[in-house]
């Protein structure tokens, strides 16, 4: 029997603390350094992670008192074994080695408790803890841009760690005591790519840590943000650990429950630790809380952490079965979001409820002569000022564009995302990346937390490379708008909208499986009355194409660049916001749902004179040719 079979007929208990355990035997600093780390100069207690290698027996006790005690599934001895945390002892070139070890250790141990009981298989999963340093926050108040760790060396390390953990067969990943979303998502992108290469499947289950009574993890998120940043994985289960204890946890287990498609866990601490650092719940105690999650329906697995030890966990089997010995009844995950999901600090969804999601257009290089000067200037107190203002004037998701000549795009683009990360007012919306340089775009995605947009991709170098980029984004966690580009080049007429888009739409959810949720397709907002008789239809093509892709292509989302729109009339600006108003009141009730646009914008539609208003129909709508 596998996990995933184990998880549909009964709730699972994981194990407990191992820190907590391996204090109880009061070990010595030759305990921890033993034979192998003699020569290190530095002290190694502390380092729980080698003593898989230095005292392997207190180990193999721990991890055999759990199943005693009634645990299904055990964690490895690997909380901190990649380079990263290793190297805070000089140990980082033993990992491989450490990794090793507590796996066979574990996988040891709970196949004897296996073949004991063959109708109650043990599981090991490998515990992934989060690092000591963090890809969202700066160390350095002085300069927010600043980063410890980088998304790439997170992922390496992740990399390294899991290839040896899955090699030797363990039974499920637990990326646990997740405080920055970024870190999780390295580590994501680590346990698919050694799947990938090993061709071995074992599920991914996540394990995050809140901050505060409000609910957030360290790095600024919400929960539900979090759920969105990492909805483009293949996740098996979604918990909390550490932080609280039960009662205080609950609900945000509550908000999880409801929200989060996958099978729920929660190992939380034995309470809050009290002035001495110690936890003061009591097992029984522990017990009658946890106890509340199970007939509550709101948990698939239920452990320990800080301050928990075996005697927690020997009182969950009498709460997860009735008092025949059947099984209670399960937590059934929820459906998954038939919407597009978004997220900063903060979620954003793009439900029935929300009409229109207008996108910040000033943080573009190319739009914007004074944010060029800013940025050219490294005046980027008053560059974050221009996008807070944008935030405070409605700006549901902020696009930035670096794309200059004259500028280190790459650089600038990456730096500045640092910088809004450091600034919770403009971080709580997403963001997004706009760029014709994809590598620009890929290390972007690497400084990101939240689920952000990525404009754009397109056909315009062909299939294979289309589908290379979709794959790519999506892998980095992001959505994707898509421009109705072709080899041939720009879609100018309904026709070429249509086609290019259905031709597109099929490539990404057939051969790159991309959600078709995340899929935004820009049609192409070009010049109107420019003279050129050629040009005079554009509009309305775009708003035709908006309609007959949100009726054939389902589940995708159009948007557009609005200002393009109005480019013949450059310095008649209350004209060109007008224009803007007029199209997007056609264009939204055809189905375009987000746009770039100038949040600050104070016409509307009802505002705009009769007299101007048919005038700008007739030119937009292509009512009358002259």
């Amino acid at each position: 029997m596998s996990i995933e079979e184990a998880i549909q007929e009964r709730i699972l208990i994981l194990d407990g603390a191992m820190g907590t355990m391996i204090q109880s035997y009061q070990l010595e600093e030759q305990d921890f350094r033993g034979e192998i780390f003699k020569d290190i100069d530095f002290q190694m207690k502390g380092n729980n992670d080698i003593l898989s290698l230095t005292r392997p027996d207190v180990i193999e006790d721990i991890h055999r008192r759990y199943l005693e005690a009634g645990a299904d599934i055990i964690t490895t001895n690997t909380f901190s074994s990649q380079r990263i945390s290793m190297a805070d002892y000089h140990c980082e070139d033993y990992c491989d080695e450490i990794n090793r070890a507590a796996a066979r250790t574990a996988l040891g141990v709970a196949r004897q408790y296996s073949a004991k009981t063959p109708a109650k298989p043990r599981f090991v999963v490998a515990s992934i803890g989060p690092t000591n340093k963090t890809a969202s926050i700066s160390p350095d108040v002085n300069n927010p841009a600043l980063r410890d760790v980088t998304y790439d060396q997170l992922a390496q390390a992740y990399y390294d760690q899991m290839r040896i953990l899955v090699e030797e067969g363990v039974d499920g990943l637990l990326i646990e005591t997740i405080f920055d979303t970024l870190n999780a998502k390295a580590a994501i992108w680590a346990a698919e790519e050694v799947m990938a290469t090993l061709g071995k499947k074992v599920p991914i289950m996540l394990s995050a840590t809140v901050s505060d009574k409000a609910g957030r993890t360290l790095s600024g998120q919400r929960l539900d943000a979090f759920i969105a940043s990492v909805s483009h994985a293949n996740i098996f289960s979604i918990g909390l650990n550490c932080s609280f204890g039960p009662e205080e946890i609950k609900p945000f287990l509550e908000e999880l429950s409801h929200k989060a498609p996958y099978y729920i866990s929660v190992h939380p601490n034995a309470g809050l630790p009290n002035a001495m650092g110690k936890y003061d719940v009591t097992p029984e105690q522990m017990k009658k809380q946890m106890e509340t999650f199970v007939n509550e329906g709101l948990v698939n697995i239920i452990g320990g952490c800080c301050g928990t030890t075996d005697a927690f966990i020997a009182q969950y089997q009498s709460i997860v079965t009735n008092a025949d010995g059947t099984a209670k009844p399960t937590h059934h995950p929820v459906a998954r979001s038939p919407y597009l999901q978004l997220s900063g600090l903060e979620l954003l969804e793009a439900s029935p409820e929300v009409k229109f999601i207008n996108v910040g257009e000033r943080c573009n290089v190319a739009g914007s002569r004074k944010f060029l000067r800013l940025i050219s200037n490294h005046q980027y107190d008053e560059a974050l000022d221009i996008a807070r203002k944008q935030v405070d004037d409605g700006a549901l998701v902020l696009d930035l564009n670096m794309d200059d000549g004259l500028l280190d795009t790459q650089k600038e683009m990456t730096t500045f995302v640092n910088l809004i990360a450091s600034d919770p007012d403009i971080s709580r919306v997403p963001l997004m990346i706009d760029s014709s340089r994809f590598e620009v775009i890929e290390e972007s995605l690497k400084c990101i937390q939240g689920k952000s947009i990525v404009n754009s991709i397109s056909l315009k170098e062909g299939e294979s490379k289309f589908i290379e980029h979709a794959k790519r984004v999506h892998e980095l966690g992001a959505a994707m708008i898509v421009m109705a580009f072709d080899e041939n080049g720009q879609a100018c007429t309904y026709e070429q909208k249509i086609s290019v888009c259905k031709r597109a739409y099929d490539l990404l959810t057939q051969k790159a499986h991309i959600p078709p949720t995340d899929i935004i397709f820009d049609p192409n907002v070009l010049s109107i009355a420019t003279g050129m008789p050629e040009h005079d239809r554009y509009a309305l093509d775009f708003i035709n194409a908006t309609a007959w892709i949100r009726k054939n292509l389902p589940g995708s989302h159009v948007s557009g660049g609005v200002s393009n729109l109005s480019f013949a009339f450059r310095g008649n600006n209350y004209l060109r916001e007008a224009m803007h108003a007029v199209f997007l009141y056609h264009a939204i009730n055809a189905g375009m749902d987000m746009g770039i646009v100038n949040p600050a914008t104070r016409i509307m539609y009802s505002d705009i004179p009769e007299y101007l208003r048919n005038l700008l129909e007739d030119v937009i709508l292509y009512r009358d040719s002259e």
